[in-house]
């Protein structure tokens, strides 16, 4: 299975227990594909990056790389404007619409409410991880 996890997703992921770290954990295990680009890496770079996690240069740029090392990234050739209060949003969409992903992950009330674009399912943490633990290895 191919899926986008937003940002939130990602930092939740890293920093926290919970439905993010096992979505990020399926990725490593090779049990479904996560897809970035360049513009989600340095969202998540710019949150990681915030004094309130207490994270020193050294680390982000680790997570960075490990990032790098497990997702697949892809470089984006289209711009969409689907979400226009929180424009940076949409570089999730144009990650997903580049991967041709099946799912896009995402805490993001703004993607939530799609529920789906352009075929491309939009599902909570919570969500995507009860579908992906009822399926067999």
């Amino acid at each position: 299975m191919k899926i986008v996890c937003d940002t939130n997703v990602l930092v939740s992921g890293v920093l926290f227990r919970g439905h993010p770290r096992r979505i990020l954990v399926l990725a490593a295990q090779g049990r479904l594909t996560n897809f970035t680009s360049p513009a989600l890496l340095r969202q998540v770079e710019d949150v990681l990056s915030r004094p309130k996690f207490g994270l020193r240069p050294g680390q982000v740029a680790s997570i960075l790389a490990l990032f790098r090392d497990t997702f697949e990234v892809v470089h984006p050739n289209r711009s969409v404007t689907v979400i226009v209060d929180d424009p940076a949003d949409n570089r999730v969409l144009e990650a997903a619409g580049a991967a041709s992903a099946n799912v896009i992950v995402s805490g993001d009330h703004h993607l939530l409410e799609l529920k789906e674009w352009q075929g491309i399912r939009v599902m909570s943490p919570a969500d995507f991880a009860a579908e992906v633990g009822s399926e067999r290895p």
